[in-house]
């Protein structure tokens, strides 16, 4: 397989599984990526990031250009060299952190003007400057600069930001030129079903016209603008159809959901990649995912309790401490605690995923799902 090629290894129902190759090497699907906003995953080192199975780790193009300067991460090898991550990297565009400050955003055709929550300057970027940002950054996919839209939002909002979107989405395809480096690009449109596949026919149209003038295809498509304040329901009312009305060749990712229970339902959908930070900061917040259900480690029913975290769990946090002994560390806010439960977290979205894609190979993906749905770790979810 030649870089950037997908093979589909699998189906079972509308669930996939997928095998794409990056110049750091090949991931598999469906998978969940553990967020390095910073160029780090809080509370982990890279080393027990790759023990733990993580396949890809994103970092965020808008936190790293403003601090400590994308030139800089360019000047230290790259992303992956002034992290010491070996593996495949995703960064997103900062789209999503720009439009979240509503209120110093100053939005043109042309790009987008915001105040940096660093040092209160005022930075205006184009598709192409962000473009620019990412390929010095130079993590194996990049992400079109786009409009998020929030919810609840009025249709003629979100309209314009489908519009928007689209527009950013061709510039940021004939600005992208970096060999080793490929370019997702961005599905809007809110709750709207019909918005949502309209902004799916115009990345369509959009990349055939690059294709046809001798220019590059996306190498996949994210699905942005979920997880914005709706229900998990609302959601699932246009995933379903938006997730298939994209190409079949390539990864279709689902953008800042985390929640167990959503991911298992969405691989069923046809989506094969997922990122959030959920595990790490409910992890800091003394929350782990388990078996059982969420379990909050100040609870006082764990002060004597010397069980592990999770019976069912072999991750090292689980293997090696008790109940009594994280409550402890979580009440004495010792750093420790967060970090054990942040192994615990990540290891356990990251096994849901290697046993979703199990099932998937097996062609018994709907039984999968239906005995998650069944089992006490749906709940509280």
């Amino acid at each position: 397989m030649a870089l950037f090629d997908c093979r589909i290894d699998a189906r079972s129902g509308h669930a996939r599984a997928l095998t794409y190759v990056t110049a750091h090497g090949d991931f598999q699907t469906p998978m969940f990526m553990p967020v390095g906003t910073h160029a780090t995953v809080k509370g982990i080192t890279p080393d027990r990031l790759k023990e733990l199975g993580a396949q890809v780790v994103l970092a965020n193009a808008y936190h790293l250009a403003m601090r400590p300067g994308a030139e800089v991460v360019a000047d230290a090898g790259g992303v992956h060299a002034f992290m010491d991550y070996p593996g495949p990297m995703l960064t997103d565009s900062g789209g999503f952190q720009i439009f979240s400050l509503a209120d110093t955003v100053k939005l043109t055709d042309d790009g987008v003007e915001f105040k940096s929550i660093y040092d209160g300057a005022r930075v205006f970027w184009t598709p192409e400057e962000n473009m620019r940002i990412q390929e010095l950054i130079g993590a194996d996919i990049a992400m079109q600069l786009d409009q998020c839209a929030p919810y609840p939002a009025e249709r003629a909002f979100v309209e314009r930001a489908v519009d928007l979107s689209a527009a950013w989405a061709k510039r940021c395809l004939a600005a992208h030129t970096r060999p080793d480096q490929t370019l997702f690009g961005i599905v809007q449109g809110g709750m709207h079903q019909d918005l949502r596949l309209e902004s799916v026919r115009r990345l369509l149209e959009i990349e055939s016209a690059s294709v046809e003038a001798g220019g590059r295809r996306f190498g996949g498509f994210g699905i942005g603008g979920y997880s914005v304040g709706e229900s998990h329901e609302v959601m699932f009312e246009t995933l379903g159809s938006v997730a298939r009305a994209l190409p079949e060749d390539r990864p279709r990712y689902l953008m800042g959901v985390g929640n167990p229970t959503t991911l298992v339902r969405a691989v069923g959908e046809g989506v094969d990649m997922f990122d959030c930070v959920l595990p790490t900061r409910t992890a800091r917040m003394g929350t782990a995912f388990s078996s059982t259900g969420r379990m909050n480690m100040r609870n006082a029913k764990f002060t004597r309790d010397f069980t592990p975290l999770d019976l069912t769990c072999g991750c090292y946090t689980c293997t090696h401490f008790t109940r009594a002994y994280l409550r402890h560390l979580i009440k004495q806010d010792e750093m420790l605690g967060g970090i054990l439960l942040t192994i615990h977290n990540l290891h356990y979205l990251l096994d849901l995923m290697r046993r979703a894609r199990a099932a998937v190979l097996a062609g018994v993906y709907d039984d999968f799902l239906q005995t998650w749905l069944d089992s006490p770790a749906s709940k509280d979810y």
